[in-house]
């Protein structure tokens, strides 16, 4: 067979996508006849930043889901094929058995592993671990930082201290220190994690008993089993293979295998937990500078003559009336935090060598530059365009928002 010309490298790749454009335009025609029925959602329709950016964003949200289906790889991301090492884009696959794609559409890796499905399968690391992180620490920072500015005095300088000591440290050194395998064995990211994800459950709990308070007999079974499923989920994210820590000395026993629903490989909970607890004072010092000046108003006023306990006005008063900023910075805050472990893997930190995330392909494509473009430039490139569709997203919201 003879290599692919240009325009049919563009061509196949742009059909391998067929499943993505077909996903995006049905979420855009559908987003469209609806938009004013959506809310600050709906009015990101008129916005072209905001579409462009919402635009860029999904279609790398459905790449992922749709590669981890198996949807648009041509080869598995971890296969080594013979005689395929750094091949340039378009390089047909010697001695390619029946079904198997016949070209290395993007080229071959100084491994010779297929460039395009690797950049695919990237793509679903960075849509599991950047937006589910994001919401953790969003969970910890508003559980926190709504008392703290609400409350103030010593709660408030108790909670702030231990902020400003976390926001102390450099970025990349705190995450350094956090997925360094010396500290990985001590088991040190399990127990923080049973900490930090606590606060979904705590956060459920305050947020339905505050809302229900009045409506004993609707309140209990509701908490009971919101907060049942919540713990049981918790049980299983936190524990692995029966355990929440294990090491060679001591372990921690967890549930049963048979109530384990999913175990997280432990690269992938030292990444999450570190960038949550990152994220989280940031998060934190927002929702308590707002708090502190949203409780001001008439409205919280108003509440608290009606009799409305602390923790209704700050999360169903308070709390509405912050969400415009707030939905912002959770943008902008999943574009940093895919940076981060684009950076994390640029070093070989956390996630496991073979991963096809996009900052260890980057990392392992830039040792032979100035060579061979091939294997880095297509990671780069996905990388830099879902964090410049989350900030043009996030522009859009906060024009939109304003508005509102």
């Amino acid at each position: 067979m003879e290599p692919l010309t240009t325009f049919e490298i563009i061509t196949r790749i742009f059909y391998q996508f067929t499943s993505v454009w077909i996903a995006l335009i049905l979420l855009f025609a559908v987003s469209m006849a609806f938009k004013r029925r959506l809310g600050l959602y709906g009015k990101l329709f008129d916005s072209p930043i905001g579409m462009i950016g919402f635009g860029l964003v999904m279609f790398w949200v459905f790449t992922g889901i749709f590669g981890a289906m198996d949807l648009i790889v041509t080869q598995d991301a971890l296969d080594q094929v013979s005689g395929m090492k750094n091949k340039p884009p378009g390089t047909p696959v010697s001695g390619a058995e029946e079904g198997q794609y016949a070209w290395y559409l993007l080229g071959g890796d100084n491994l010779a592993r297929d460039v395009f499905s690797r950049m695919v399968k990237g793509a679903w690391i960075v849509v599991q671990i950047a937006p589910l992180a994001t919401v953790f620490a969003f969970m910890v920072g508003i559980t926190l930082g709504l008392p703290a500015g609400y409350y103030g005095g010593r709660l408030d300088t108790i909670l702030s201290f231990l902020s400003n000591l976390i926001l102390a440290f450099p970025v990349i050194l705190l995450f350094y220190l956090l997925v360094t395998p010396e500290i990985v064995a001590t088991g040190v990211p399990n127990y923080m994690a049973t900490v930090l994800f606590v606060f979904p459950i705590v956060f459920l709990a305050v947020l339905l008993n505050s809302r229900f308070y009045t409506q004993p007999r609707f309140r209990t079974p509701l908490l009971i089993g919101v907060l049942g499923v919540a713990i049981w989920l918790y049980l299983s994210l936190i524990s692995n293979n029966g355990a929440i820590v294990q090491t060679d000395s001591y372990w921690i026993p967890g549930i049963p295998n048979i109530l384990d629903l999913f175990d997280i490989p432990g690269g992938v909970l030292v990444v999450f937990v570190s960038v949550v607890f990152v994220n989280s004072p940031t998060v934190f010092r927002i929702v308590r500078g707002l708090t502190l000046d949203i409780k001001t108003r008439d409205y919280v006023a108003a509440a608290q003559t009606r009799g409305e306990g602390p923790w209704y006005i700050m999360l169903w008063e308070i709390l509405p009336n912050a969400r415009g900023p707030l939905i912002v910075d959770f943008c902008l805050r999943i574009g940093y935090t895919t940076i981060l472990l684009g950076t994390l893997g640029f070093f070989g930190l956390g996630l496991p060598p073979e991963s096809p995330d996009w900052g260890s392909t980057i990392n392992e494509g830039r040792k032979l530059l100035s060579v061979y473009l091939h294997p880095a430039l297509p990671p780069a490139l996905a990388l830099l365009t879902m964090v410049l569709g989350l900030n043009l997203l996030a522009d859009g919201l906060r024009e939109e928002s304003l508005k509102d």
